[in-house]
């Protein structure tokens, strides 16, 4: 993927593939199922450092790495999040699974 990154950044004008600060954001509407959204409401619930976009984001970076996508950007993230991911403690699990 290449981005148009605002060259006044770095003084350059070539497209290039931006890092994750400098990458924009997109907005995405999309229907999941009920049971999936409780599960990500409960999570956040649980888990204060997360947010909506950020276990989207890693969801999604995820599932693009374990089925081939080789962009340097997805799997950076995939294993930024793989590695830093809070633990889950048991009551933390159980909690989660009465949402």
């Amino acid at each position: 993927m290449e981005f148009c990154i605002d060259p006044s950044l770095d003084g350059g004008s070539e497209l290039q593939t931006p890092s994750e600060q400098q990458a924009p954001l997109v907005s995405m509407e999309s229907e999941i199922p009920e049971v999936l959204f409780s599960a990500m409401k409960g999570f956040i619930g649980l888990n204060p450092s997360w947010d909506q976009c950020q276990l989207m984001s890693s969801a999604l970076a995820g599932f693009l790495y374990q089925n081939g996508c080789s962009e340097r950007a997805v799997t950076e993230r995939y294993l930024d999040d793989l590695f830093t991911r809070p633990i889950i403690t048991p009551h933390q699990a159980e909690q989660m699974s009465k949402i």
